[in-house]
């Protein structure tokens, strides 16, 4: 039988073969969302999304008069490196196509200006996107997922949107906001852990759910299972994410943005495969199974998931409710997010060897910051060093705490919730707050900034410094026993 796979890496879930586990705080592939500018004085577009039955449509209702109105976020497919929505929409309207202009599809007026109004029929299209997120996913059982933001549109002259690159930032566009609006004639959506007949969204960054038989609904979360899992791994989900999710719900206050959703969808059985892809959007993580090595339990992949749901279900607080201020601030997310996880799985199951996880964090931190500060990382590639130093630095913090990690978090994402924003002095005022040792920050910030000539030597005087239990070994390296 094929052991479970699954990778890590830092950028966007890409789609139904998604092939990463992805911080909530990556950015997203292809071109992002633009904030308006202080020009755009055109109210949003809008647009209705409908099912009836097996029918699609969207319908655009447009606030001025445009020859070009291009879609923000228009990747390839990635199978063919085409326009996924040439092969998926056909426009109704007359005087209206569908047209690729450089890096962007956009509806073009055959003649003057885009009609008012205009009405697309589409089949949701499942396939993997080059570096952007699936379109759609389906769940099984006539269950679909919509990704909200690409429907998303702005309006610039053909020959500006002909030499747009993809990151739209500063670009001279019309981006007033497009507001979207889903509904199905079957019943009622599942969005951000709500279930609602109607759905009205704008560049909010999500998935929203038809079709789901019999969802899992509480006060602080939801799950869709895809009725075609293997029922032994669709009850370890149906086990695992109410604990997990709740847990943190009653450890960190409520998720921002309603309960956490979980959406997992099951590929088939494929021959020599046993694999677990996902990925996490605003208040949604995703999951795909994958191959035969899964139609019988695999207690394996068990811990997989467990892993995965417990480390990106907390990064709606460590992520959502509060996000970085600089990219090299992301230890404070990671190796957050990896210790909420430890501590969380630790719970659940008192055989997990929570010990041996975080050894590994200081085996790997080691390795990654000779004569290198941590905050440099992504410079060189080595994102890693984000989630094992900082699981490291949170272990600290929790140990001079006295409390459990959950308590130190929940702290910053109260005192930051308004702006949102975390930054690493907050961080480290808070370590300052319940340390009542300055040399500890000021170890901390060594590390983050210039690393250390002797690495294992600096970890262990960490821990000392932090009263954490440990030994260390003839090479140096500490270690919890």
């Amino acid at each position: 039988m094929a052991a479970p796979t699954s990778s890590r890496r830092a950028e966007p879930m890409r789609g139904a073969i998604i092939g990463a586990m992805l911080a909530l705080t990556g950015c997203a592939g292809g071109a992002a969302p633009v904030a308006p500018s202080a020009a755009a004085q055109s109210a949003p577009v809008a647009v209705s999304i409908v099912r009836d039955g097996d029918v699609w449509t969207a319908e655009y209702r447009f606030p001025r008069a445009a020859p070009v109105w291009a879609f923000i976020r228009s990747a390839d497919a990635e199978a063919t490196g085409r326009s996924w929505r040439a092969a998926s929409w056909a426009v109704e309207t007359p005087g209206v196509r569908l047209e690729r202009i450089g890096r962007y599809d956009a509806l073009v007026a055959d003649s003057g200006n885009v009609p008012e109004v205009v009405r697309i029929r589409f089949t949701p299209f499942t396939d993997e996107l080059r570096s952007d997120y699936v379109p759609a996913l389906a769940l099984g059982g006539g269950a679909v997922a919509l990704f909200d933001d690409h429907f998303l549109l702005f309006s610039a002259p053909r020959d500006v949107v002909a030499g747009l690159p993809v990151d739209l930032t500063g670009q001279p566009i019309d981006d007033s906001g497009t507001r979207v609006t889903f509904r199905d004639s079957a019943g009622p959506l599942l969005h951000r852990g709500r279930r609602s007949p109607e759905v009205t969204t704008q560049n909010s960054n999500s998935y929203i759910l038809f079709g789901a038989r019999d969802p899992i609904v509480t006060d602080t979360m939801a799950a869709a299972i895809d009725p075609a899992l293997p029922s032994w791994l669709a009850d370890a989900l149906r086990e695992l994410t109410p604990a997990i999710l709740s847990r943190y719900a009653a450890e960190l206050g409520p998720a921002p943005g309603g309960p956490p959703t979980l959406l997992a969808s099951w590929a088939g059985p494929t021959p020599g495969r046993a694999s677990m892809n996902g990925g996490v959007v605003p208040g949604t993580i995703i999951m795909r199974f994958d191959g035969e090595g899964l139609v019988e339990r695999n207690p394996e992949m068990i811990n997989l998931a467990r892993w995965f749901i417990a480390h990106e279900g907390s990064h709606f607080w460590l992520g959502q409710a509060v996000r970085y201020e600089r990219s090299r601030d992301a230890w404070m997310l990671e190796g957050g997010a990896d210790l909420l996880a430890i501590r969380t799985v630790q719970a659940l199951d008192p055989a997990y060897d929570w010990k041996g996880e975080i050894n590994r964090a200081l085996r790997e931190c080691a390795g990654l910051i000779e004569n290198r500060g941590v905050a440099s990382a992504e410079d060189r590639g080595q994102n890693r060093a984000y989630y094992a130093c900082g699981a490291v630095f949170a272990l600290v913090a929790e140990a001079r705490s006295g409390r459990p990690y959950s308590a130190f978090v929940r702290g910053l994402v109260e005192a930051n919730r308004e702006d949102g924003v975390l930054t690493r002095d907050e961080w480290l005022d808070a370590l300052d707050g319940v340390a009542g040792d300055p040399g500890l920050r000021a170890d901390i910030e060594t590390l983050l900034d210039q690393g250390s000539a002797q690495p294992r030597q600096a970890l262990a005087a960490l821990l000392r410094r932090a009263g954490i239990a440990h030994v260390v070994g003839e090479n140096g390296l500490p270690r919890l026993q």
